[in-house]
């Protein structure tokens, strides 16, 4: 290899990085919220987070573009922490919401977004997964396509998981 293309392969490298770290930066969200809602203590959330993050930068060259960015990164996020807590335990501990709200600008709901995690901390992970991305106001297609769910099982679903957090509110 001459070093002309040793430079352009670097070159290369260098813009894939910047993009990826782009990408990461305009759905740190998404990555947090979903890591917050698998993990049990905040070690566990640093060691999910780091898990997508690697699972994002080998999964990027092979982004096509038929999907959204953002349902791409709702899927492996999903898939990376289901797969990591199947591995890990069956605990039932959860983070302090103070580090999910640090996140979320508007204090004037803190409140009742703590309540809101509380609740659905308790359910069990497609639940999880599926309210999270309905909170996020995808649409039920996204969410069907993130799943790998019929959108008329996601639409049933989203029924009995609101029901489920209503009871669950009034306990």
């Amino acid at each position: 290899m001459s070093n002309e293309e040793k430079r352009t392969l670097k070159a290369m490298e260098r813009e894939r990085e910047q993009e990826y770290l782009a990408f990461i930066e305009e759905n740190k969200r998404i990555i947090y919220k979903v890591c917050y809602l698998y993990a049990a203590d905040e070690e566990e959330m640093k060691d999910l987070r780091q898990e997508v993050l690697i699972n994002l930068w080998k999964g990027y060259p092979q982004f096509k573009g038929t999907a959204q960015l953002s349902t791409w990164i709702y899927r492996v996020s999903l898939n990376t922490c289901i797969t990591f807590c199947k591995k890990l335990r069956n605990k039932e501990e959860s983070l302090p919401i103070e580090s999910l709200l640090a996140v979320i600008d508007d204090n004037s709901k803190t409140e009742h977004l703590r309540e809101m995690y509380r609740l659905i901390y308790q359910l069990n992970r497609m639940e999880k997964a599926i309210i999270l991305m309905w909170l996020d106001e995808r649409s039920y297609e996204e969410i069907a396509e993130v799943c790998g769910m019929p959108r008329n099982t996601i639409a049933t679903k989203l029924r009995r998981i609101k029901e489920k957090l209503t009871k669950l509110a009034n306990e």
